[in-house]
């Protein structure tokens, strides 16, 4: 009779509820997030010299040096639009989710220790991005007081309801 080894695989995380956040509160936190980008691109501007036409790609370049890339999948049903994020190393706390009713966003910073550099700035230690800004335009309305939020083992899941609309395309 042979000896059977128990499998030691990781246990799961279980599944977080997230409550949405006031989307005032996180435009805020966008804007300072899209000003340190604009402030890192023009230093990208200023260290090539001043040489203008090159300005999306400074942009491009500030936003990966500042953002962690996040991937987004989104599927729509006649009642309900879902999006899942990726966000990879980021604890609940960590994150917040505002839904309206045409716009989803996705914040999120990675709690630091009062040693590090202030957040929305561009790191010399070339170390990865400790934050993410997904927002994410919805070509259908939704109910935004009926989303839920999920998050586990990295994927983020919001689902929403969809505005049912009648036969003429009209919401009601």
């Amino acid at each position: 009779m042979g000896s059977r080894k128990a499998s030691k695989s990781a246990p799961s995380q279980p599944v977080v509820l997230l409550s949405p956040s006031e989307p005032a509160d996180l435009q805020r936190k966008a804007q300072r997030v899209q000003l340190a980008i604009a402030h890192r691109a023009h230093e990208l501007f200023e260290a090539r010299g001043r040489e203008h036409g090159h300005d999306l790609e400074d942009w491009l370049q500030a936003e990966s040096e500042l953002l962690a890339p996040v991937s987004i999948a989104m599927s729509e049903s006649e009642d309900r639009i879902t999006v899942r994020a990726n966000v990879a190393g980021f604890q609940p706390h960590e994150l917040e989710v505002s839904v309206e009713p045409s716009r989803i966003t996705i914040f999120g910073r990675k709690k630091r220790s009062n040693g590090d550099a202030e957040a929305g700035t561009a790191k010399e230690t070339g170390s990865s991005p400790d934050q993410v800004l997904e927002v994410i335009d919805l070509a259908t309305e939704v109910m935004p007081e009926r989303a839920v939020v999920r998050l586990k083992e990295g994927d983020l899941n919001v689902e929403v309801p969809a505005l049912s609309k009648n036969k003429i395309g009209i919401a009601v």
